[in-house]
This record gives structure tokens, C-alpha cells and sequence, in this order.
């Protein structure tokens, strides 16, 4: 029996050398007391990551790549246990992985963009942002790309490298937003009725009542004064208020009796006699 351990397999055809049937076992059980050893590691792993503050798909990734260190090291022993050049398997892994480095060193750049986000959250699913690529709804966040549904119904996926290093606006984390109109009103109204105006238009449902609406004069153009009408709203209200105030400011300036102006032409025709009398003169 100690004669069979102790044979020696030939495997020179693979360039691995040779080693006995008892080095296989001791392997084998090697093998097996460093998978037990991995799968202790990555449950007190993922108890330690479920007790912190890290986004779920953070620690998603980070179990997953801690998994693949340790399975990596897990075929560096059993190599060495088998009597295999550990040193030409770390060589050989070292070419591979900066050959591969260099094939995906976009894709790498996302993955460090993703990282950025997940770690910094300058956005959750479901909100409402405006990036260098568009406006949209957060509906997925991954290593490599965040998905965005646009107002139009089309899908937007963002590199996560440009949305790391570029600007980010974020109309859903504050939970409200301001809208803002510019209107004209004729300069024979008076400021108080346009204000009075303004403010009645202003009371559309949505319109929260701290901040209270405000109104300012903007300007004095050539033919008319620009007045800002301010109110604040919840964010998933915006649109209905924002469009409610543009309707309502029409008919509250009827009803105060405050003139829209816009651009006049004025045509004067000369009766050809009275010209030729000018030109006598």
C-alpha cells in the first residue's frame, strides 16, 4: 500500500512534474479545508458589510471579489502542495491580468466610476437627475453603466465614468423644488395688481405654502415690465404645478384686468395726394 502512495505520477507532458498519490490526497484535503475556511470567511464577511452603511450592490460586489482573491489563493496551495511552481503561476497570472487590464481599461474605468457612485450615492433609484448625456429617472445602478428612463420613454444607459467625473443634478433629493415663470404685464398696470394677480394665479394644487409664493419685478423692457413668479412645490408635483401656474396667469390677468403686451407693428399709409402736398411744402 505505502509502495502506491509513494509511486510517482508522470505528468512532465504537461509541465507540471510529478508527484505521488499521498501528495494528491494531502491536496485534495487541502483543498477542501481551504474551501471550508473560504466560506467561513465570506459569511463572517457578509455579516460585517450587512452591519455598515454600504449600498447593497457595493457589498454585493465587494463579496464577489473578495470570493475570487481567496479562490485564487486557494489554487496557489493546492498548486504548492502538488509540488507545481507556485512562482510561474504568479508570473503567468500577473501577464494575464495586465494583458487583460490593458484589453478592458474602459471598462475598468467604469468599474472605478461605479465604485465612486455606490460609495457616494449622489443619486438613488428612482430619482429624477440631469447629466452630460440627458435627463432621466434612475431605474438601475451597475459597476459599468447607470440605466435612465427619459420623460419620452426611451432608455438611457450612462457610462459610469462620465457620470463620476462629470455634473450631476439631482431634482428628487431634497424632496422639492422651486418653480420659477417670467411674465410681461403692461406698464399702465400697477405693480400691486400685478403682484395680486401673480399670486392668485399661484394657487394651483401642488403649490406648498412655506416658502410662500413670492413675486419680483425683473426688469422694465422697452414695452413691457418682466415680473418672477416663485412657488415651491414637492418634486413629483413640479410638472403639474409649473404648467398649472403658466395656464392660470392668463385668465388672473383677465380677471385684474392687467394687459399682456407683446410686439405691435404699426403700418401708416399715405394717401398719395397728401404726399404730393408734403413734398410742395
Amino acid at each position: 500500500m505505502s509502495d502506491i502512495l509513494n509511486e510517482k505520477v508522470d505528468l512532465s507532458a504537461l509541465n507540471l512534474g510529478s508527484f505521488t498519490l499521498s501528495a494528491l490526497l494531502g491536496a485534495v484535503v487541502t483543498f477542501c479545508i481551504c474551501v471550508i475556511a473560504m466560506r467561513l470567511i465570506l459569511s463572517l464577511l457578509r455579516r460585517m458589510l450587512d452591519k455598515t452603511r454600504l449600498d447593497a450592490t457595493l457589498r454585493k460586489y465587494a463579496l464577489g471579489a473578495v470570493r475570487l482573491v481567496l479562490w485564487v489563493i486557494i489554487v496557489l496551495i493546492v498548486a504548492d502542495q502538488l509540488g507545481i511552481p507556485v512562482t510561474s503561476l504568479v508570473a503567468l497570472l500577473s501577464v494575464v491580468s495586465l494583458a487583460v487590464s490593458l484589453a478592458v481599461q474602459s471598462v475598468l474605468s467604469n468599474i472605478a466610476g461605479g465604485l465612486v457612485i455606490l460609495v457616494t450615492k449622489p443619486f438613488q433609484l428612482g430619482d429624477l437627475v440631469e447629466t452630460a448625456d440627458g435627463l432621466g429617472t434612475v431605474k438601475e445602478i451597475s459597476l459599468t453603466f447607470t440605466k435612465l428612463e427619459t420623460p419620452d420613454g426611451l432608455w438611457l444607459m450612462t457610462p459610469n465614468s462620465v457620470l463620476s467625473s462629470g455634473k450631476i443634478t439631482n431634482y428628487t433629493a431634497l424632496g422639492r423644488r422651486r418653480a420659477e415663470i417670467r411674465v410681461g404685464a403692461s406698464y399702465d398696470a400697477a405693480v400691486s395688481d400685478v403682484r395680486a394677480a401673480c399670486l392668485d394665479a399661484a394657487a394651483v394644487p401642488g403649490v406648498l405654502p412655506d416658502p410662500a409664493p413670492i413675486v419680483y419685478v425683473d426688469s422694465y423692457g422697452e414695452s413691457s415690465i418682466s415680473y418672477i413668479v416663485r412657488v415651491w412645490c414637492r418634486s413629483e408635483d413640479y410638472t403639474d404645478v409649473y404648467y398649472g401656474l403658466t395656464e392660470g396667469l392668463k385668465a388672473a390677468f383677465d380677471e385684474h384686468g392687467v394687459e399682456m403686451p407683446y410686439n405691435h407693428l404699426n403700418i401708416h399709409i399715405l394717401d398719395q395726394t397728401e404726399q404730393k402736398e408734403k413734398q410742395t411744402v
